[in-house]
């Protein structure tokens, strides 16, 4: 083998694994600025439903993410009316804050965005054990809000109809009263009113 294709095969291997140790540090220095390396904890969460959230979005504190959805699936019993489980990665940096959080929801981003779960902190409330499943805020659903909507509109529906027929009942009894007393004021003026005889 010449010399010549020997150095271009060294400087191709030294090339070949620069590009190699380069690409790894490239994922690592992602996989680290992504929380991957940094140490997790996990809380679980019971719902009873989840509204299209999925694995992998994100867990928000008060606004800022803190973590991720690890898992979602159904559980064998409901708890408290609520068959769904969503298990929670969160970076353990975050934990004490989460020990003094009270309330955890499914929400949406924007009108027709995707879902993320927020934790929150009410003042007043008592912080949440999350060393055992919480239970997690019903879910307000599209549907539901669709559903009470049609309900108050046939609620309007229906009292409009009550109140047509009470407005008819109540112009019926003015037409009966008013010609009453238009006989009573042509007997008054006539002085036949209090005549008997």
């Amino acid at each position: 083998m010449p010399k010549d294709d020997v150095i271009k095969q060294v400087w191709a291997g030294i090339f070949f694994f620069l590009g190699v140790i380069l690409v790894a540090g490239v994922v690592v220095f992602i996989g680290i600025n992504k929380g991957l390396a940094e140490p997790k904890f996990t809380v679980r969460v019971l719902f009873d439903k989840v509204g299209g959230l999925t694995e992998g979005a994100p867990v928000r504190l008060s606004g800022v993410t803190v973590g991720r959805v690890e898992r979602i699936g159904f559980i064998v019993d409901d708890i408290d009316g609520r068959g769904i489980e969503v298990v929670l990665d969160v970076y353990r940096k975050f934990e004490p804050q989460i020990r003094r959080s009270t309330r955890i929801a499914v929400q949406t981003e924007g009108v027709l965005g995707a879902k993320y779960i927020e934790i929150t902190r009410r003042t007043h409330e008592t912080p949440l054990d999350i060393a055992h499943p919480v239970a997690g805020e019903v879910m307000l659903d599209v549907y539901d809000i669709a559903e009470v909507l049609r309900d108050t509109a046939l609620g309007f529906n229906r009292t409009t109809k009550d109140i047509s027929a009470i407005m008819a009942e109540l112009k019926y009894m003015s037409r009966k009263t008013k010609r009453i007393l238009d006989r009573v004021e042509k007997r008054v003026i006539d002085g036949t009113l209090i005549k008997v005889f």
